[in-house]
């Protein structure tokens, strides 16, 4: 009897083979490209930490800025995604073009409202983090990277708009490999400008920090080329055939995409300016430990492509099955995609631990960075299968169009609960900064037993869109049906 009892706790969070076939499918192209991406970015990293401190800071400072821009676009993309996966689990063609549209115009006023945001206060924002260490040279100088790198990498923001709406659409669609074949041919040019522009290579300038600038964008445009010319000649996407004939998208759909898809933008905004009003607060402890935040942020990031990816994989596959109207089938899905998720986090955090303690030797920063940086590595470890939980039932909530509750859980949250605390350690307390940082990171507990009730309550279960209108040949429904 006990035996039976434990066969059947495994098999509801345990896949079959054709179950792990399918994430398999969806997850690794995505994998493959966020790992290589982010390494290559840690390269970079590396490239730029090897020529000073203050250059390394000054890039690490501009990116968080930039962070809540890309965070924005991928909240304005994702909002009207959750649509998108939707249509295409219904065969909606019709609806998926004009998701298209929609996602385009909000990309790109969110860009022109980023030119204003980085051209008039870009040098302001930068100087939020900068704080007396005892050199005021260096701060300056962290100020002038800075900003420099940032005027340069607006550039190339248009371009990560367009990749972001046609990489999404594709996703959506369960055809990952052509997204990774654009992003690896991205990181290729970036690599190797990165060391001709940084270094002056083959003739080339000596650049420093500006090289690092220009080989991003002009890598973004590639990837944005090689995607955009692919969706367009490929019969495998029917759905960008004709997509641009026509600007229109129906009033009632943009209603639908603006209920649904607003709090996702919101959500992403507020999350990301959170995260950089956390970050500020750990900078005032001093530019010792945004040289330590920034070592540690970037293989931090390498690991973070495990459970975010995952999170994607997982709106993705439930989406389209909620699309089916099949909710057993989704609410099993993601019982079986979380328990996946993490214990990929758990084989992650010994990988994480392991790095600590040798990564940020390869930097050319002061001792003392050094070392803090290994410690919050350590820390940040251990919160891995955590992060791996949570952002499962983010990207569940919100296949599900349950968007106000996903603000509630993400961002309303970050800024009622661990931003008010962070604020409070940095300004009212001298709390050594390893104390701080795994102060505020065990908030996320909280986070995810609120995930977890809501998980298992069901109320995310919902389908909104109807079957499609428009439907596709039987070849290709058979041929998607098998992805």
């Amino acid at each position: 009897m006990e035996l039976d009892k434990k066969n059947n706790v495994f098999s509801k969070i345990i896949g079959d083979k054709a179950f792990y076939k399918m994430v398999f499918a969806v997850a690794v192209p995505i994998l493959i490209q966020n790992v290589i991406t982010n390494f290559v970015a840690l390269l970079d990293n590396i490239m730029v930490g090897r020529v000073g401190t203050e250059e390394m800071s000054g890039v690490s400072i501009a990116n968080i800025l930039l962070f809540v821009f890309n965070l924005a676009i991928f909240g304005a993309t994702s909002g009207v995604g959750i649509f998108t996966a939707q249509y295409f689990g219904s065969k909606n063609e019709t609806g998926m073009k004009h998701s298209i549209r929609f996602s385009m115009y909000w990309g790109l006023a969110l860009f022109v409202a980023s030119v204003f945001i980085f051209g008039g206060a870009g040098k302001a924002l930068i100087n939020l983090y900068l704080h007396d260490t005892g050199t005021i040279g260096d701060a300056q100088a962290t100020l002038e990277f800075g900003s420099s790198y940032l005027s340069l990498m607006v550039i190339g923001l248009p371009a990560f708009v367009v990749s972001q709406v046609y990489a999404g659409t594709v996703r959506s669609a369960q055809r990952t490999m052509p997204p990774m074949v654009a992003g690896l041919c991205a990181v290729a040019v970036n690599l190797v400008l990165n060391y001709v522009l940084i270094y002056g290579k083959w003739g080339a300038p000596e650049l420093g920090v500006d090289g690092a600038a220009i080989a991003t964008v002009v890598s973004r445009y590639v990837e944005a080329i090689i995607i955009v010319v692919w969706c367009h000649v490929s019969k495998k996407m029917p759905y960008f055939k004709g997509v641009w004939r026509s600007l229109k998208v129906p009033l009632e759909e943009c209603k639908a995409y603006i209920k649904r898809g607003t709090p996702v933008f919101i959500n992403e905004v507020l999350w990301s300016l959170g995260i950089s009003m956390i970050v500020q607060c750990y900078s005032v402890r001093g530019l010792v430990v945004v040289a330590a935040l920034n070592i540690q942020s970037t293989i931090n990031n390498l690991f973070a492509s495990g459970y975010l990816t995952m999170g994607v994989a997982t709106g993705i596959i439930v989406g389209n099955i909620l699309g089916s109207g099949d909710m057993e089938r989704a609410k099993d899905s993601s019982r079986k995609l979380m328990a996946f998720s993490t214990t990929l986090g758990l084989i992650l955090t010994g990988l994480y631990i392991g790095l600590a303690f040798v990564f940020p030797s390869l930097y050319n920063t002061s001792d003392e960075a050094k070392e803090l940086a290994k410690y919050i590595m350590i820390v940040a470890a251990c919160f891995v299968p955590l992060e791996a939980i949570i952002n499962c039932a983010y990207f569940t909530i919100r296949a599900g169009g349950r968007t106000l509750i996903t603000f509630l859980f993400d961002s309303f949250y970050t800024w009622v609960v661990p931003v008010p605390v962070a604020i409070i350690i940095s300004r009212l307390t001298n709390l050594d900064i390893i104390w701080m940082y795994l102060t505020i990171q065990s908030l996320e507990i909280i986070k995810m037993t609120v995930g977890f009730i809501i998980l298992r309550s069901g109320i995310w279960c919902k389908k909104f869109v109807k079957d499609g209108n428009e439907i596709l040949e039987p070849e290709e429904t058979v041929e998607i049906e098998q992805q």
